[in-house]
């Protein structure tokens, strides 16, 4: 039965739909918002959430308010643009016509913007048993998590089961990895103690996992040295040159043979791209990204975009595309809104511009990398503490994420230990109980 259309006022403009309203899609919609097209924002949520910082909700380090901000909110002001929350189900390039849960949208351009999901690499056990970080959902579901199972440890008897539910295993030493297990481990060192004085002989365990010999192994050699180092001070197990071979809900099977026991695992070891079905497979690259030419437009379609995480455009600098990060999203938004304003003919292809990498360990910890500068210690964090901040949007989401981060900084402590929405979690201790995620 064909879908009623959704309810677009009628206007006489070219209408360009966004589907996605991450870094990448509110680049673009921001750029145009004075153009002369009708702008659609499409997402499953109402908000956009600022995904860089999304470990320091998983570790109670922040409320999660402080770092999603309403859509609707950043674009009522845009001239003709307008925002619908809906699920986009399919997309139908003959027609120029996308089918969504709430009905059908025409347009004349899309831009698929959609991002990326979480990559378990065909693992079933693990995806069913492990969290990742890809949402504010999985920041908060990792929140709960983790204080359930210390809770549990409080109240069970045997060594085993308190070892278990207070060993907490993290997969990838990329920067999410990496400043997930330094944030843990100040928990570690300055709440757990004070929270749970009845686990002073079961502390807590952290471990960190990598199939990578090197923890940041996108930055640079001197970069990579000084955060294992760090990591290393703050007492993290690290792992290198092994990876995830099976987990059950609580064996973690790694490729060296070794098994840890642990009813906590944090996935960031891999992600890929998510888009709505429709298009041909053979636009389908390699971590299920869509191909795009140096314009982000679809391979054989001449109104069709992808950009940010979903978009795969292969150059001689970047064969294997371009990073999955925030700057190439808002870069390539801003670029293909440039375009978008000028005759087809005087389109500029896109040049991502590497402004640098950061990553932090743990309070007044960090690396970066500015092209042949590396930077690390407290110099570091400072730098990463204030391009986060200004990246945050709504100011007052960067009023309540500061006057937070100065507080953590004189108290050492963490405010936000609330166990408010329960996790369901596959358990092997019976005596665990499950709950619904409500």
């Amino acid at each position: 039965m064909p879908q009623l259309p959704l309810f677009i006022p009628e206007s006489n403009l070219p209408r360009l739909v966004i589907i996605g309203s991450g870094f990448a899609g509110l680049q673009l919609a921001k750029k145009l918002k004075k153009a002369k097209y009708q702008i659609v924002v499409l997402d499953k949520n109402n908000f956009h959430q600022f995904q860089p910082l999304l470990y320091q909700v998983a570790t109670s380090g922040l409320e999660p308010d402080s770092i999603v901000f309403p859509t609707r909110k950043i674009v009522r002001d845009y001239k003709n643009t307008f925002f619908r929350m809906v699920s986009v189900q399919k997309i139908q390039p003959q027609e120029k016509c996308i089918l969504t849960d709430k009905g059908s949208l025409s347009y004349d351009y899309l831009v698929i913007a959609t991002g990326s999901v979480n990559n378990f690499y065909g693992m079933q056990d693990v995806s069913e048993n492990a969290v990742g970080l890809k949402s504010i959902h999985e920041a908060l579901a990792i929140r709960s998590m983790i204080l359930q199972h210390l809770e549990t440890a409080v109240d069970v008897s045997l060594p085993e089961e308190k070892e278990a539910n207070t060993t907490v295993v993290i997969v990838g030493a990329g920067p999410a990895g990496v400043e997930m297990a330094g944030a843990l481990a100040e928990f570690k060192k300055y709440v757990f103690p004070k929270d749970y004085a009845e686990l002073k002989d079961y502390p807590l365990q952290i471990h960190l996992i990598s199939s990578s010999i090197k923890t940041l192994p996108m930055l640079s050699e001197k970069s990579s040295k000084n955060s294992l180092k760090d990591l290393k001070r703050l007492k993290v197990n690290v792992h290198l040159g092994v990876s995830v071979q099976a987990y059950d809900g609580l064996n973690v099977k790694l490729s060296n043979g070794e098994t840890i026991t642990a009813t906590n695992l944090i996935w960031t070891a891999g992600v890929k791209g998510a888009f709505p079905k429709g298009l041909q497979p053979d636009v389908v690259q390699r971590g299920n990204r869509i191909e795009v030419d140096t314009f982000n437009c679809v391979k054989g379609c001449e109104n069709i975009f992808a950009i940010g995480d979903v978009g795969m455009m292969k150059t001689n600098e970047f064969p294997n595309g371009h990073p999955m990060v925030a700057p190439v999203a808002m870069q390539q938004g801003k670029n293909l809104a440039t375009n978008f304003k000028l005759p087809k003919e005087n389109w500029n292809p896109f040049k991502y511009y590497d402004k640098g990498s950061l990553a932090t360990i743990g309070k007044k910890s960090a690396v970066a990398d500015f092209g042949k500068l590396h930077i690390s210690g407290i110099i570091a964090w400072f730098i990463w503490s204030t391009v986060h901040l200004m990246s945050i949007s709504g100011f007052k989401n960067k009023i309540a994420v500061g006057l937070n981060w100065a507080s953590s900084y004189f108290t050492y402590d963490k405010g936000n230990r609330l166990i408010i929405r329960k996790y369901k979690h596959k358990k092997a201790f019976d005596c665990i109980t499950t709950e619904e995620l409500v």
